[in-house]
This record gives C-alpha cells, sequence and structure tokens, in this order.
C-alpha cells in the first residue's frame, strides 16, 4: 500500500521565498504543505489550527523569533515533528547550533527541489538527514575536542545503532529482548555519558563517530 503524503510546513520571513518553496514542494506526490509562517511566534499560532506537520523547513534569520529558538520550542512542545532547517548559513556555528537545539537535519537554501524533496523523505524515514555539510562540520567540531570518548558497553553500542533505524522504543526493545526499563536505562545513560538531551543528538553521535554507517 502506497505511504501517504509527507505532510510538512515551511517558516520563513521572506514572503516570496516561502511561497516559491510551498509551490515547488507541493508539485511532489510525495509531500503536502499544510502551513506557511513568518516567524516563530506565527508558527506557535497556525500550529494549532492545521493538522500537525511531519516535517518543518526552518529558516533561521527570523525577526521576532528565530530559527534557533524556534526549533528549541517544537522539540520541547512537538517532539514528534522533525525539524529540516533550510538557510542560506554555511558556516560551522549555524549548522551546528541548529543541530544542538533539535534540527535534524540541515540544508542550504541553494539546494535543487529534488535534493530538498530527498532530505524531506530521508528525514521522515530515518529522524535525521546527514549530508556531506552536517557531516564536514561535525568532524571539524570533534576534531577539535580532545577528550577521550566515554566508554560504551556492547548493549549500549547495540542500542546506540538500533536508534538510528526506524523502530520506537518499544520495539528496539523487542529486537533486543530485553524490557522497555532497560531500554530507559541504556538511554538515560548514553544521555549523561554523551552529554546528549535527545534521540537525534544518540544518532549525530552515533554517526559522526563512524558507530552508525546509512546504507
Amino acid at each position: 500500500m502506497k505511504k501517504n503524503k509527507i505532510s510538512i510546513a515551511i517558516v520563513d520571513d521572506h514572503t516570496l521565498f516561502r511561497n516559491g518553496v510551498a509551490a515547488l514542494m507541493g508539485e511532489f506526490d510525495e509531500l503536502k504543505v499544510v502551513f506557511q509562517a513568518g516567524d516563530g511566534q506565527q508558527l506557535q499560532q497556525m500550529i494549532t489550527k492545521h493538522p500537525l506537520p511531519e516535517v518543518i523547513l526552518m529558516d533561521i534569520n527570523m525577526p521576532v523569533m528565530d530559527g534557533y529558538d524556534t526549533t528549541q520550542w517544537l522539540k520541547t512542545n512537538y517532539p514528534q515533528i522533525k525539524v529540516l532547517a533550510l538557510s542560506m548559513f554555511e558556516d560551522d556555528k549555524a549548522v551546528l547550533r541548529m543541530i544542538q537545539c533539535g534540527a535534524a537535519g540541515y540544508v542550504l537554501k541553494e539546494s535543487k527541489p529534488k535534493e530538498l524533496l530527498e532530505a524531506i523523505k530521508i528525514i521522515d524515514a530515518k529522524g535525521v538527514y546527514i549530508n556531506e555539510l552536517v557531516s564536514g562540520k561535525l568532524i571539524r567540531s570533534m576534531a577539535g575536542k580532545e577528550e577521550v570518548p566515554p566508554a560504551l558497553s556492547d548493549k549500549e553500542l547495540e542500542f546506540l545503532k538500533m536508534c538510528c533505524t526506524e523502530l520506537n522504543y518499544v520495539e528496539i526493545a523487542e529486537k533486543m529482548c530485553i524490557s522497555y526499563r532497560t531500554i530507559d536505562n541504556y538511554r538515560d545513560s548514553l544521555f549523561v555519558k554523551l552529554n546528549l538531551k535527545s534521540r537525534t543528538g544518540l544518532v549525530l553521535y552515533a554517526v559522526q563517530t563512524g558507530v552508525y554507517k546509512f546504507e
């Protein structure tokens, strides 16, 4: 059976650009644009009046409430929604900060429509989109740190790899033949050891350190 269309929203303060992206994405059979917003504050108003999007394309530099604050707000209030940063900024600081705020991927505005479509599809299916731009920033960020990576048990490593799949925590517990409570313990232990706060962070850590590689 064919999967339903991926519902998306677009948050950008430039009306012409926002409308253009909405029109382009609306041409793909795989996508459905549910609403647009000009900044984070407007998104907070719109999100209660429309069906929840599965993926939000998020600009960074916006008035009233920028992409960083909006992404953090979404991760706190709507953690099931995946944020894909869509920005003209490609400096390390902007990319890493958006990832730290909870974005699950980062794409430049100069990208081609089909590249953006592919990013949306991957982030919807896998929960995270790691392209050369993001991986390069993460590698450079890690290279500047001298601390020794924390020791992880075999089970923690197995759980970390499972986090990079489409399985939810209950399904991961079944796959590993352990209780859901044990999964909670593995997750909380990794959060402490790796100084992370979300599953997206675990996935990014697994990818940037080579623990997991997307096929």
